[in-house]
Parts: C-alpha cells; structure tokens; sequence
C-alpha cells in the first residue's frame, strides 16, 4: 500500500476559489491537480513552466509602470503601433 503525505498551504481564498473552478471544469480535485504539479516537476526536473528574475531594465520599467510614470497612452492598436513604428 503506497503512504501518503499531506501538503497543507496557504492560498488567497479568492485565488484558491478561483482555481478549484478551473479544476472542476478540467475533470479534476485539488489533490488530482497538485499530484499532477508534483509529478511534472519531478519528470522535468524543475518547475513545469518558466520563472525569470527580471533584469534591471525591465524591473526599472515595473517600477515606473506602478507609480504611473512614462506612460505612453494609446487610442486602440493602429496608434500603438504608430508609435511603435511599425
């Protein structure tokens, strides 16, 4: 008989709702889902997608996008690409 391990986290009751929705429409429990996590990180030997620190450029632009500082303002596509110039 194969043992069993609890995992017990905390979640954001929003997100954790959220979520168990998403399961549900996938055919899937919780606990379906984080086995089907656990095994795909063991097969990849890492997490199943990809985490990156953001280099200092990009971090600098998340800073100022989040005190609303050099904002470029677009009226729909054709202008964003217009100042895109492309």
């Amino acid at each position: 008989m194969a043992k069993i391990s609890t995992v017990r986290a905390r979640i954001e009751p929003e997100l954790k709702a959220e979520v168990e929705k998403l399961f549900k429409q996938l055919g899937l429990s919780t606990t379906e889902a984080i086995n089907l996590f656990y095994r795909q990180i063991k097969m990849r030997k890492g997490l199943p997608f990809n985490v990156v620190i953001p280099n200092k450029t990009t971090e600098k632009v998340f800073k100022e996008t989040d005190i609303k500082r050099n904002l470029i303002r677009c009226d729909g596509a054709d202008d964003m690409f217009k100042k895109l110039g492309i």
